[in-house]
């Protein structure tokens, strides 16, 4: 039997590996451990460990990590006891392999504390780019102590190979949140309204904004500019969904629950939606907007437009049904715009979702086992060189 140790740190992390969760907890060769840290355990951002265990799976361990304090005193506190913790975990209960969605700071520590300990890693989403966050950095190091690869395209198993892990190790899957669509009931519009306590009586739109981590101290000024747009339309109704635990959250949401309180006919703030909410919301709204990577990941197999504001999802791939706009107010409501036109609804009713068919969880742990069973696992891995030309360096 294999002992996977599970790593979730957030309600949206937790959402998209669900399938994958689920399907490990079937695996008659699989011993599942779940390890639950980061914002599931802070009430202020819904204690979404309560959502893990209402879906009926088990929390191995709770470990709390995240700092009292706020920027990046608050990011390198949280990741320090988040290395400490999780050494202490895997030094006394050691599984066969640490699995990690993404790329989070948090995640990060932890894989750091994987890696001390000789754990070795099993890493989903790597080989993407969001030129925009600090994720860039954080994923592309998370895939250099990975052993196993799972990126969601051919193109980012590519990238991976380029970073000289072994094609062998890498495997095209898809991403979970496509499977997670597939595998939902939705909700209804009446259950929706009654679940958040808001009346969608005219078409709505969810929005979520993240800090830009790579820029200092625009996350306010791009908020305003949003809110400043969003003040403009007065024929559609807005979802905001909470902003994660990045440097200047904090702040974000504190703006949103503000603004959410000076226009309660129109907006909605909520800290978490949970997955099935939340896509059942996708499923019933006009559009997509703000800067979260779900606008381009999982919006698109709606056949909806997401409006994608600012850098922070540069360099990912994207749908037809993505429109890229400035976070100002005027290219803003220009993209809304061309989101409701009626020529761009009928672009997004074709559009194909580049990321995937589905059914990424059975080929992840279809992977995991037929490797195991032909392989040792040798942490001592050789650098995968490819053959291909550099231009030479003229700037000297």
């Amino acid at each position: 039997m294999i002992k996977i140790d599970i790593l979730t740190t957030t309600r949206a992390e937790y959402g998209l590996m669900k399938p994958l969760i689920h399907r490990c907890f079937c695996d008659i060769d699989i011993q599942m451990r779940l390890l639950v840290t980061g914002t599931h355990l802070l009430e202020e951002y819904g204690a979404t460990y309560r959502e893990i265990e209402n879906d009926g799976y088990s929390i191995y361990k709770k470990l709390g990590i995240m700092s009292c304090c706020q920027g990046n005193v608050g990011i390198s506190d949280t990741m320090a006891k988040a290395l400490l913790v999780f050494t202490e975990h895997f030094t006394s209960d050691k599984p066969d392999f640490l699995l990690v969605d993404g790329d989070r700071y948090e995640t990060m520590a932890v894989c750091l504390a994987a890696f001390n300990t000789n754990t070795p890693i099993i890493h989903i989403g790597g080989g993407a780019t969001t030129e925009g966050a600090a994720d860039e950095f954080y994923r592309h190091a998370i895939s250099k102590m990975a052993y196993l690869h799972f990126p969601t395209t051919a193109l980012y198993r590519k990238r991976i190979i380029q970073m000289g892990e072994c094609p062998d190790r890498v495997f095209t899957v898809g991403s979970l949140g496509i499977e997670n669509i597939r595998e939902t009931t939705f909700l209804s519009l009446k259950e929706m309204e009654d679940s958040i306590d808001f009346k969608l009586d005219l078409p709505f739109a969810v929005v979520t904004f993240h800090p830009v981590t790579l820029e200092e101290s625009t996350h306010l000024e791009q908020l305003e500019e949003l809110l400043k747009a969003v003040e403009k339309i007065n024929d559609i109704k807005f979802i905001f969904t909470m902003a994660n635990a990045d440097k200047g959250g904090n702040e974000i949401n504190e703006k949103l629950m503000d603004f959410a309180l000076l226009n309660t006919d129109k907006v909605k703030c909520i800290s978490s939606m949970g997955s099935k909410r939340y896509l059942s919301a996708l499923k019933l709204c006009e559009f997509v907007m703000g800067n979260s990577s779900s606008g381009l990941i999982e919006a698109p197999t709606f056949h909806i437009p997401t409006i994608n504001i600012g850098d922070r999802q540069r360099g990912r791939i994207k749908a037809e049904t993505v429109i890229d706009c400035e976070p100002e107010k005027k290219s803003i409501l220009q993209a809304i715009t061309k989101a409701r036109s009626r020529e761009f609804k009928e672009i997004c009713k074709k559009a194909v979702n580049p990321n995937g068919d589905g059914y990424s969880s059975n080929k992840i742990v279809n992977y995991i086992k037929a490797y195991c069973y032909k392989h040792d696992i040798n942490m001592k891995k050789k650098f995968y060189d490819i053959d291909f030309v550099i231009k030479e360096d003229d700037s000297l």
